[in-house]
């Protein structure tokens, strides 16, 4: 029976609030905006944990951070509630569903990828990749692009990385110091957006209400700061000098952690943004795994529910098999251990970002000198995204120097239900996988 409006809901106990979180693990289907939308109904509307307007301000200065803003939300939203302890959990639950399913899949791909039915449903469902990817692009971009400013960063950003084939971090150093120079020449044209698309009515009294006095942890001290800086730091560099002494600097597992490090640092504008450099680096550089597998990665990550990003976890168990790192009788240990590897080093920044730095960043976030290169970073990604887009119909669309017309179709199909009729994500991989199914039988 849900509370009068007026009446204040009880302090949640940390076991209450964990129940919570291992749920939203495993049924946070449909990006960071539905993930967000689940936790606005559910923690704002319907359990009044924090009010609507601290949910915003949370939400607000997650986007501005480099990582999955939906993660960071979790993080966050735990961290005030329950402290450090409080924001780990959250954190962890929120995507290490995904990580076991994500390592289940990657084996079943890696051990029985050549089935034909396997291979009929990723042949349906890669094509619907790419209209997702798409419509990632124009989600983003709506968002984003609100002059002519910012789409001329994004077409720049798009010819850039599609046509010049210049690296993703210059990329996104240029849009920073665009930026940097447009919030002195043109700081109307730089304000950051972003707001829940929900309603800002009230739904009655929260726990964190807009009222409640910020908790001393969550009040930003230097001293703290540094503690938290440090020791996530620490954490890092010790896991890394550990995999570096064990299995070499040059070893897989040690390039993985420092790589996937600079990426959790390049994800400004969600998953898709840090695609592109994730691909020049797992497939291009270090080769762990082939261009169509990067593709196949990404169809399997939107199967599952959790933050998109936890494609990493793909690339680092194909890489972890197929170079076979600990020997040939250990792939799958291998792999799960690649899995792991990546996943750590991509989530850690955004653990460390929200418990250190969260009270600093609110504290500026509405300084356009700080945001403005945020806006910028923004405004870029949507260039790179469509360019990933490009990236990925050249494998799809293309085979054996032919256009293949089945494919062509089903990602078509995919464009309108998800432009036309705004068809959920796995519904429409579903049907998708069924059509590769039936295409492949009748052509076997």
């Amino acid at each position: 029976m849900p509370l009068p409006a007026d009446t204040r809901p009880a302090p949640v106990p940390l076991r209450v609030a964990f129940w919570y979180w291992l749920k939203l693990g495993f049924i946070s289907f449909g990006g960071p905006a539905g993930q967000i939308a689940l936790m606005h109904t559910e923690l704002v509307e319907r359990r009044r944990w924090i009010s609507e307007q601290r949910f915003l301000h949370a939400l607000n200065y997650c986007m501005l951070l480099p990582g999955p803003e939906a993660t960071q939300l979790a993080i966050y939203i735990g961290w005030l509630m329950h402290k450090t302890r409080g924001g780990i959990v959250a954190g962890l639950l929120f995507f290490l569903p995904s990580l076991l399913i994500l390592i289940v899949l990657s084996w079943i791909y890696m051990a029985y990828g050549t089935l034909p039915v396997v291979a009929g449903i990723l042949y349906g469902i890669k094509p619907a990749v790419v209209a997702i990817v798409l419509a990632a692009a124009w989600r983003i971009g709506s968002r984003t692009l609100k002059n002519r400013t910012l789409l001329a960063i994004a077409v720049a950003a798009f010819l850039a990385i599609a046509l010049a084939e210049v690296p993703f971090p210059l990329i996104v150093l240029a849009a920073a110091a665009i930026g940097m120079l447009g919030a002195r020449l043109l700081p109307s044209h730089f304000q950051v957006g972003g707001q829940h698309p929900g309603s800002r009515a009230s739904y009655g009294m929260a726990l964190i209400d807009d009222d409640t006095p910020t908790p001393a942890h969550a009040r930003f001290t230097w001293p703290r700061l540094a503690r938290v800086a440090v020791g996530g730091l620490a954490l890092g560099a010790g896991v890394w000098l550990l995999l570096a002494w064990r299995y070499g600097a040059q070893g897989a597992l040690a390039q993985m952690g420092w790589f996937f490090t600079k990426a959790a640092l390049m994800t400004f504008g969600g998953a898709y943004a840090v695609l592109p450099y994730v691909y020049q680096g797992g497939v291009e550089h270090y080769q762990w795994l082939s261009a169509p597998q990067m593709i196949d990665g990404l169809a399997l990550g939107e199967t599952t529910p959790g933050p998109l990003i936890m494609v990493v976890a793909f690339v680092g168990f194909v890489g972890a098999w197929s170079h076979a790192i600990f020997g040939p009788g250990s792939v799958l240990l291998a792999g799960v251990a690649g899995a792991c590897v990546a996943t750590f080093f991509t989530f850690l920044p955004s653990f460390m970002f929200i418990l250190a730095g969260g009270p600093l960043v609110e504290a500026t976030r509405d300084n356009v000198r700080m945001t403005a290169p945020l806006t910028a970073i923004s405004a870029a990604v949507v260039g790179v995204i469509v360019s990933l887009a490009l990236f990925f119909g050249q494998h799809v669309f293309v085979q054996d120097g032919r256009p293949d017309i089945a494919a062509i179709a089903i990602s078509a199909a995919a464009c309108v239900a998800l432009f036309r009729f705004q068809a959920g994500t796995i519904k429409l991989l579903a049907a998708c996988a069924v059509a590769g199914l039936v295409l492949s039988y009748r052509h076997g």
